[in-house]
């Protein structure tokens, strides 16, 4: 496959401009240069049209981050476009109520097995917040039991190596447990029994849950007096149209949505029971722009083409052929020196993990792949992101892609020195495993 002849000049320039004005460069730390080898991959993008991209200086590529999860669709989905422009000539923000609020809110009760009544936010992190905050009202506890990623306000974020800026007093509010550690989570309870208001976590990662693992989380969760929040802001709309609640038929009591509801468009959404949610009429929930209409068009549109058009089970089918075709390329290079690659999750979001010698992740050999990748015209984030716009003819790229990018890998780890192929720095992750 032809290596692409490309130009970055534009980016590097945006780049120095950013650094002057932008704490850390950017405003979303996974989009920022650290997720990409430097001098290879773009910094900027300009625009997207289905499941392509087109960065400031002009190239093209086929992106599989697609904005981190959100575009389920596809770029300028014409659709969601349309329902976008028709609003946009209504207006924006009102002020009063507008009868999209309880339009959308109608569609996610009768789509999500959870949900009974809604409340919106604008990001994944208002949504698990306001979960937490509505689940210890309800319990009458203070202390939250954390699994997975939740967002960056205090309550969480207070968990990770980022916890500058959070107050001691908030940290010791939540606990942490490893997903598929039922005996974990059971060691949370015992610890702060009588205390927990909440069990908060990813309903499903990359990892699968163990086979009755869900199920026992809740049973936990209630039997010790605490409600069970699933965080599907990214599995939501993608695993099956209700979520990873109805793909692995356990029903939580809260649920955060967010990401794909809208293809792209700034929502979330907290649903859940009505006895819970019902707090709200004293819990304190409320933004200027809850009722933004603009986002809410598109989540009644996008919602609508997924049930519409079977978008689910098309991302199961193209998402099988890249992980099939991933494994089989693997398999068939024999890296040598104990490094390992693996396609791992289900198909509509898979990820390519790379271990070294010891099992751990291996950062080396992931830059040298995505770099690769990128100059074949993949914007390649270490993840597939499938969209309904991801054509055959997408897959059969990024297949070829995959075979020439991995004799590249093969050859670095035969000589067991990947920074000799390295055209800029080693990507960094955002989170570092503790």
């Amino acid at each position: 496959m032809q290596v692409l002849k490309r130009r970055l000049e534009k980016s590097e320039e945006y780049w120095e401009r950013a650094k002057k004005v932008i704490p850390a460069g950017t405003q979303t730390l996974s989009k920022g240069p650290t997720q990409y080898v430097q001098g290879v991959a773009p910094k900027y993008l300009k625009s997207g049209r289905g499941s392509h991209v087109f960065d400031v200086d002009g190239n093209e590529y086929i992106d599989y981050a697609m904005a981190l999860h959100p575009v389920i669709l596809g770029y300028s989905y014409p659709r969601v476009n349309e329902a976008i422009r028709r609003q946009l000539e209504d207006g924006t923000t009102f002020s009063l109520m507008h009868p999209l609020e309880v339009e959308v809110s109608e569609m996610l009760v009768d789509t999500v097995p959870c949900a009974e009544m809604v409340r919106f936010g604008k990001s994944g992190s208002d949504a698990t917040t306001a979960a937490v905050r509505v689940a210890r009202a309800f319990t009458g506890r203070d202390k939250i039991a954390s699994e997975g990623y939740h967002g960056w306000h205090d309550w969480y974020i207070g968990t990770t190596e980022h916890s500058k800026g959070v107050p001691q007093a908030v940290k010791a509010l939540t606990e942490t447990f490893r997903y598929n550690d039922i005996e974990g989570l059971r060691q949370v309870f015992a610890k702060n029994e009588g205390g927990i208001a909440a069990v908060i976590m990813e309903p499903v990662g990359i990892v699968e849950p163990k086979p009755g693992f869900l199920q026992e989380v809740k049973d936990l969760s209630h039997k010790n007096g605490a409600l069970l929040i699933f965080d599907e802001v990214i599995s939501g709309f993608r695993m099956s149209l209700g979520g990873a609640q109805e793909f692995f038929g356990v029903t939580p009591d809260l649920a955060a949505f967010g990401k794909a509801m809208a293809n792209g468009m700034p929502i979330s959404a907290l649903v859940g029971r009505t006895d819970v949610m019902s707090q709200f009429n004293e819990v304190f929930l409320s933004h200027t722009f809850g009722g933004e209409t603009l986002s809410l068009a598109a989540s009644l549109a996008t919602v609508s083409e997924l049930r519409e058009k079977k978008v689910i089970p098309y991302l199961w089918r193209q998402g099988k052929k890249l992980q099939e075709a991933y494994q089989k390329i693997a398999e068939e290079a024999h890296l040598e020196s104990g490094y390992t690659i693996s396609c791992i999750g289900y198909p509509p979001r898979n990820v390519i993990a790379f271990r070294d010698v010891t099992g751990k992740d291996c950062l080396e050999m992931k830059s040298l792949f995505q770099q690769e990748m990128i100059k074949r015209g993949i914007l390649f984030p270490g993840y597939n992101a499938i969209s309904f716009s991801h054509s055959d003819e997408d897959i059969e790229k990024t297949i070829e892609a995959y075979v020439d990018s991995m004799k590249i890998v093969a050859k670095a780890a035969k000589e067991n020195n990947f920074r000799k192929y390295l055209e800029g720095g080693v990507v960094s992750p955002v989170f570092r495993n503790p």
